[in-house]
């Protein structure tokens, strides 16, 4: 049976996944394919297939049914394959510039077919190599405010926005992330992996009751609060790049929650940078305020020209989501430090660094960092108080 007609799962190898494209017509007559399997990721196989006659390529992309950190005892919906694709296609029709092309999909095999970016670079490998990005930020600060704008109320029909709170609705995904970002890095959990010499602020941590209120309270808007269409995942290892193109990958995790959600991803996964990159910490430091400050221009711009809402066209009322959005950052980007410093899927930012002091002193200083950002999230006003408080860290 043509895979294309296929009824039920199976997982692909790349003999599978190199008859998808043939049946895709995806290439010239003839091809000679091949096919490597490229997945470094917890949760799916990637496969880069590519015409070796012309050198063309695609991405095959597949779900599969349980966490390959574990195994099958962590079973996996495959519905996130499908969230993972409509997201593709709706954040591609807003920002095409920054999101790869989908060519096909397929619900029951849980693959999704989409544009090669293998001339680019993970960010965070790149970032790690010493490579700069000069345009990076500028192209997520535009990612960013065209997403969370148009899939926001003011972006859409109360239909359409009501819509697709309900296509997205992502359980299985959304308590990963409630567990491993907003729980367990503020306990002893068993998921949490920390060096010894980390024990001392760890246990710290553990014992602030004034951090764990915050976090409760950021935790209860990631679990309430259906603002707009998330990426949900939104890091520097989701993010391609080179010197003038970005591309957002991954969307799997997408669901509709605060907006600050994802700004506060980019913001802590350019912080790891300020903190271990000291020859390039000024460099990553105006990466932060590019972000925020593209983000804001723009999201105003289309808030001025595109709003649905006509009671909700006030500058009063624009700058108060703009102060909600920025605090609500500040808040996630705090837990998205700590958990990745102590919690179950860390950062090559930070354990790659070789020499165990220099490594600690980074992961402490990301741990104070998080804990100040959860903790005065509100006092912190704007972006110069912002990089006056890293400032004040390093």
């Amino acid at each position: 049976m043509s895979l294309l007609k296929q009824t039920t799962y199976q997982s692909f190898t790349e003999t599978t996944a190199k008859e998808l494209a043939l049946a895709l017509n995806l290439f010239s007559d003839n091809p000679e394919l091949s096919c490597k399997e490229i997945g470094d990721g917890n949760l799916n196989l990637v496969f880069h297939i590519v015409d070796e006659k012309n050198g063309k390529g695609v991405i095959i992309k597949q779900a599969l049914p349980y966490a390959k950190v574990v195994g099958e005892s962590w079973p996996l919906t495959l519905k996130r394959a499908k969230i993972e694709a409509d997201a593709l296609k709706i954040f591609g029709s807003i920002a095409p510039n920054y999101v790869p092309e989908v060519y096909y999909t397929n619900d029951v095999l849980a693959v999704t077919v989409m544009e090669d970016l293998s001339h680019l670079l993970i960010a965070r490998k790149g970032f790690i190599k010493g490579e700069t990005y000069p345009l990076l930020s500028q192209h997520l600060g535009e990612y960013l405010a065209r997403t969370l704008f148009f899939t926001s109320d003011y972006g859409l029909s109360p239909s359409v926005k009501k819509e697709q709170v309900q296509q997205f609705i992502n359980p299985e995904l959304c308590k990963i992330t409630e567990d491993l970002i907003f729980t367990d890095p503020f306990y002893d959990a068993e998921t949490n992996e920390f060096e010894a010499g980390l024990r001392a602020a760890v246990e710290d941590l553990w014992k602030d009751g004034e951090l764990k209120f915050h976090v409760n309270v950021l935790k209860k808007s990631f679990l309430t609060e259906a603002e707009v269409l998330l990426h949900g995942d939104l890091h520097t290892g989701s993010i391609f790049a080179d010197n003038s193109a970005t591309k957002v990958i991954d969307p799997e995790f997408a669901f509709y929650g605060p907006a600050g959600f994802d700004i506060g991803q980019v913001f802590a996964n350019l912080l790891f940078q300020v903190i271990v990159n000291e020859q390039n910490q000024a460099l990553f430091i105006k990466h932060l305020e590019t972000v925020w400050n593209v983000f804001e221009d723009q999201f105003t711009h289309l808030w001025n020209t595109e709003n649905k809402e006509n009671l909700a066209q006030s500058s009063a009322f624009l700058h108060y989501n703009l102060a909600k959005f920025f605090e609500d950052a500040l808040g996630f980007a705090g837990c998205e430090l700590i958990r990745r410093t102590i919690g179950l899927a860390h950062v090559a930012d930070l354990d790659s660094i070789v020499e165990e002091q220099t490594r600690l002193a980074a992961k402490r200083k990301s741990l104070e960092l998080g804990g100040i950002l959860i903790k005065q999230r509100k006092e912190i006003k704007d972006l110069g108080a912002f990089i006056g408080t890293v400032k004040g860290v390093l």
